[in-house]
């Protein structure tokens, strides 16, 4: 009985990473290994130190960009830029994906801790350019990431999204909570569920989930 549950629903918000495409495509590893390596050059530390500390940073302020910036004041474009520099070639487009998509009435937007380029280079690899009405990057939260709830408010205030209305689906189980005290519909999209009254829906495939929703 999942399709009633979303009757209401005319604003969808997506995360990108691990969730309009599968893990096991393991485009954050590489994501990962940049990273560390940005730290590295940044702050002059070895590897172990930099893998450390891009886990604590992601522990403490939800991304390692917001603890760079908030204990080393990083310009974060550069990052953001080096860090995204990841090859998509191996990545499959998801026809059936789109389809269901596509078919999901009312706005539907992305929204991910990383930068809009990056989202758009993710969707054209699989497929999912031009379904989208906007695509949001953690730049246009004022660098602030999810999980905080001032970085949703601020993209849900500029693009006009009611969260009463809304549907939001994301893999980081953290980041349906500011959506859920909103009043939105979660979706938590991963391998494993994760026990949690913030959370209303779990699927370990979005394609098979939004298919129970036409």
């Amino acid at each position: 009985m999942v399709k009633p549950a979303f009757s209401h629903v005319t604003q969808w918000v997506f995360d990108l990473d691990n969730t309009l495409y599968p893990p096991h495509m393991r485009l954050f590893d590489q994501i990962e290994v940049l990273m560390t390596d940005y730290v590295m050059r940044a702050i002059g530390v070895d590897q172990a130190e930099a893998d450390r500390l891009r886990t604590h940073y992601w522990c403490e302020y939800g991304t390692t960009l917001a603890g760079l910036m908030a204990e080393h004041g990083l310009d974060p474009d550069p990052y953001l830029h080096a860090v995204h520099q990841v090859d998509m070639s191996h990545m499959d487009p998801d026809a059936d994906l789109a389809d269901h998509i596509r078919a999901l009435p009312g706005r539907r937007i992305v929204y991910t801790n990383g930068s809009a380029p990056y989202a758009e280079r993710v969707l054209e690899a699989r497929g999912l350019s031009g379904l989208f009405d906007a695509i949001y990057g953690v730049e246009h939260a004022g660098y602030r990431p999810k999980p905080e709830k001032a970085a949703f408010e601020a993209i849900f205030e500029q693009d006009g999204i009611q969260a009463e209305k809304a549907a939001m689906f994301e893999d980081d189980p953290r980041n349906l909570e500011a959506p859920h005290e909103m009043g939105m519909r979660t979706v938590h999209v991963a391998p494993d569920p994760h026990d949690a009254d913030h959370i209303h829906h779990h699927t370990d495939d979005l394609t098979a989930f939004l298919a129970r929703l036409r």
